[in-house]
C-alpha cells in the first residue's frame, strides 16, 4: 500500500506553523531532523541551503515534491556570511509571510516540547494572547561518545549541561511574524525601527519557555534568556552542537553554514561538550519520529539518498582515521573533554558597551528602561532563585551524577567544594570559582569558632559551614542536617575530600521544616545536641521558628534564607534585626540577641 506522504503533515487550529532552517551538506542527519520537527507538530518546513555536496538539496527536492515541505537555494551576494544571506531572503519569501507562527532554526537543533500535552499546537492553546515564546537552549555533548554510529542524534546524546548554567542559556524564538513589523534574525526578530515609536510594542506579548511572561526588554533586544526569564517547563532547544568525535570530525572537513575557518576548534568542543546532566525530555517524541521517518524510508527516493548519504560517512571515516590529521584532531578533542565546567570561558565577539547600547535605544525602549525596577522585572521561575533571591545557591532538583565527568575542586576558606554544576547553581558556581561562596557568613564563623563551640548546621546542604568550623577548631562538635539526601551524599565526598573523619563531622537527613515551622525531629535533635550556635538556612519557613528556638539554651543564631513576614511573630524578628548588625546580602542576618530560654 503506497505511503501517503501528505498525511505525515500535522496540522493546527493555530494555522501553518513554519520551521525556517540554513543547512549545508546534513544529508546524514536530515531525515530524523525532519521527521523528528513533524512529530512536534510543525505544520510546514522550509529550508535553505548553499554548497551542498552530500545529497542535502536532493533530498530536500524530494521532500518537497512529496509535499512535506519547501526548498529554496540561498544564492550567497559576495561579502555576505551564508546565514545572513539565508535569514534576507526568509524575509521576502511568501511562505514565511503566509505563516502564522514560525521559528528560526539550525540543523543541529531538536524542538522538544516539554509541555505536559506535547505538541507545538496544544502549548499554544495554553498560550493565551501571547504572541512569540522565547525557547531556550540546552546544550548537549558528546556524552564521552568517540566513534560514528548512524542511530539517531537524540537518542544517541542524553548528557547536557544543567539547566542553571548561563553560558548555554541562548535562545530561539517561535512567534506570530508579519514583514510590515519585524525584521528577522536568527535567534528572535526585532522590530522595524519606523514601528518603534507607534503603538505596536504594546501589542507584543511574549512567554518564556515555561509559559510566564517575559520581560519587556526582550521586545527590543537580546539573544539569551537571564536568571529572572529562563524556563524549560513548555519547551527547550536541544543544541547538538558537537555529537561524537568523529561527527565533529566529520563537520570540521566539511565546513559549516556560516563559513567560520576555526569555529571548529578546542575551545568550541570544551564549550559545547557539557554533559554534567542527563536529560530526557526529547525521548517523549521518539515514537513519533521513528515512525515518520519509517514512513519517508518507504519512499525510494529518499532511501537512495538517505543510504548514500550514511555510506558517504562511513567512507570518508575510513579515508581520514589513519592519518595524521584525524589522530592529532582526535587527542585535541580528548583532551578538551578534560576540561571542567569552572573552567569553561565563552567570552562574546565585543564587549557589552552600556553607553553604545543607550545610544542605539530607541526613545520608547529608553523610556521603557527608565521604569521602576519593580514593574520591568520578573521574579525568577522556580529552579533558578539563587543566593540573591534568598536561596542557598544549591541546585533544587535531584541530578545524575553517574556519567563521569571532568570536575576541579576549588578552595573555598580553605575548603575544598567540587566545582560541580549538578550540585551547584550559576551564580553560587561563579561564587566558589572566587572562593566567595558563603563568605560573609562563613567569616563570622570564623571569628566565633573555638574548640568549646557546638555547631549546629540545619538545612546544610554539602556541609560546608560544618566542615570549616572543624578545620578551625578540631575540638569543636559540629553537625549538619538536611532534607535533602543528595547534597548530603556530595556532602560526604567533601568530607572525605578535605581529609576529616566522617564521625566527626556527622551530615543527617532529617526533615527540616513542618509546614513552615522546625519539624520535631529538628527540634529534639537541638535538645539533644545542644548547640550554642545554629545556623539556619530553611526556604519557606516562617519567623516563628525563632520562637520555637526560645525553648532552648542557645545563645547565636545565624539566618541565612528569608522568612516569611506573613505573621506577628515576623515582627519580633524585625525588631532583633534592628538591634544587630545586618549582613550583606550573601550571608544574611547574625542574630546574636535573643530572648533568653526557658528552662
Amino acid at each position: 500500500m503506497a505511503t501517503d506522504f501528505k498525511a505525515l503533515k500535522p496540522k493546527s487550529p493555530h494555522g501553518m506553523i513554519l520551521a525556517v532552517s540554513m543547512m549545508k551538506d546534513e544529508a546524514p542527519y536530515l531525515l530524523e531532523w525532519y521527521a523528528h520537527h513533524l512529530a512536534v507538530g510543525f505544520t510546514d518546513i522550509l529550508v535553505y541551503t548553499n554548497d551542498c555536496s552530500d545529497g542535502t538539496v536532493e533530498m530536500l527536492q524530494r521532500l518537497e515534491e512529496l509535499g512535506l515541505g519547501y526548498h529554496r537555494y540561498n544564492i550567497i551576494a559576495d561579502g555576505v556570511k551564508p546565514q545572513p544571506s539565508a535569514i534576507r531572503y526568509a524575509q521576502d519569501e511568501n511562505i514565511v509571510a503566509r505563516s502564522d507562527w514560525m521559528c528560526l532554526f539550525d540543523a543541529d537543533e531538536f524542538l522538544s516540547i516539554n509541555h505536559p500535552k506535547g505538541t507545538i499546537s496544544e502549548m499554544l492553546d495554553d498560550a493565551g494572547d501571547a504572541n512569540g515564546i522565547v525557547i531556550t537552549w540546552r546544550i548537549f555533548g558528546s556524552g564521552n561518545v568517540l566513534d560514528w554510529s548512524d542511530d539517531p542524534v537524540t537518542e544517541q546524546y542524553l548528557y547536557a549541561a544543567p539547566a542553571t548554567w548561563n553560558k548555554g542559556w541562548g535562545v530561539k524564538t517561535l512567534f506570530k511574524f508579519d514583514p510590515e513589523y519585524w525584521r528577522l534574525g536568527i535567534h528572535r526578530p526585532k522590530i522595524k525601527s519606523k514601528h518603534l515609536k507607534t503603538g505596536f510594542p504594546e501589542t507584543v506579548h511574549w512567554l518564556n519557555g515555561s509559559g510566564r511572561p517575559m520581560e519587556d526588554y526582550f521586545k527590543f533586544r537580546g539573544w539569551r534568556s537571564i536568571r529572572r526569564t529562563v524556563g524549560y517547563d513548555w519547551a527547550q532547544m536541544n543544541h547538538y552542537a558537537v555529537k561524537s568525535v568523529d561527527a565533529y570530525a566529520i563537520r570540521k572537513l566539511r565546513g559549516n553554514v556560516n563559513n567560520k575557518k576555526d569555529k571548529y576548534n578546542a575551545d568550541y568542543w570544551s564549550l559545547q561538550d557539557r554533559n554534567e546532566v542527563k536529560d530526557i525530555a526529547i525521548l517523549k517524541h521518539s515514537e513519533k519520529r521513528a515512525e515518520i521517518m519509517a514512513a519517508l524510508l518507504t519512499d525510494p527516493v529518499l532511501k537512495t539518498y538517505h543510504e548514500a548519504a550514511l555510506a558517504r560517512v562511513h567512507h570518508r571515516l575510513g579515508e581520514i582515521k589513519q592519518t595524521p590529521e584525524y589522530k592529532a584532531l582526535k587527542a585535541e578533542l580528548v583532551k578538551a573533554s578534560l576540561k571542567p565546567i569552572t573552567q569553561v570561558v565563552a567570552e562574546p565577539p565585543q564587549k557589552r558597551d552600556p553607553n553604545k547600547i543607550a545610544d542605539l535605544m530607541s526613545q520608547v525602549e529608553k523610556a521603557n528602561s527608565a521604569r521602576p525596577k519593580q514593574e520591568r522585572r520578573t521574579a525568577p521561575g522556580m529552579g533558578f532563585m539563587d543566593i540573591e533571591d534568598g536561596a542557598d545557591g544549591y541546585v533544587p532538583e535531584v541530578l545524575d551524577r553517574s556519567l563521569d565527568i571532568p570536575m576541579e575542586w576549588v578552595a573555598n576558606h580553605d575548603v575544598l567544594l567540587p566545582g560541580d554544576a549538578r550540585v551547584f547553581g550559576s551564580q553560587a558556581l561563579d561564587l566558589l570559582i572566587q572562593g566567595k561562596f558563603d563568605r560573609s557568613t562563613a567569616r563570622s564563623l570564623s571569628k566565633l569558632t573555638q574548640d568549646d563551640l557546638r555547631f549546629l548546621d540545619i538545612s546544610t546542604g554539602v556541609g560546608f559551614l560544618p566542615i570549616l568550623a572543624k578545620m578551625r577548631a578540631p575540638g569543636a562538635a559540629v553537625m549538619g542536617v538536611d532534607d535533602r539526601a543528595h547534597l548530603l551524599s556530595v556532602g560526604s565526598e567533601v568530607v572525605a575530600k578535605n581529609g576529616l573523619d566522617p564521625n566527626e563531622v556527622p551530615l543527617s537527613p532529617l526533615s527540616v521544616l513542618e509546614q513552615t515551622e522546625l519539624s520535631q525531629p529538628v527540634l529534639d535533635l537541638i535538645k539533644y545536641f545542644a548547640p550554642n550556635l545554629i545556623r539556619i538556612a530553611v526556604q519557606g519557613g516562617s519567623a516563628k521558628l525563632l520562637d520555637q528556638l526560645r525553648a532552648y539554651r542557645t545563645s547565636r543564631i545565624f539566618i541565612s534564607a528569608r522568612l516569611s513576614d506573613t505573621d506577628d511573630a515576623s515582627v519580633s524578628a524585625r525588631k532583633i534585626a534592628s538591634r544587630t548588625r545586618t549582613m550583606p546580602p550573601l550571608a544574611s542576618l547574625f542574630l546574636s540577641s535573643i530572648d533568653e530560654p526557658q528552662n
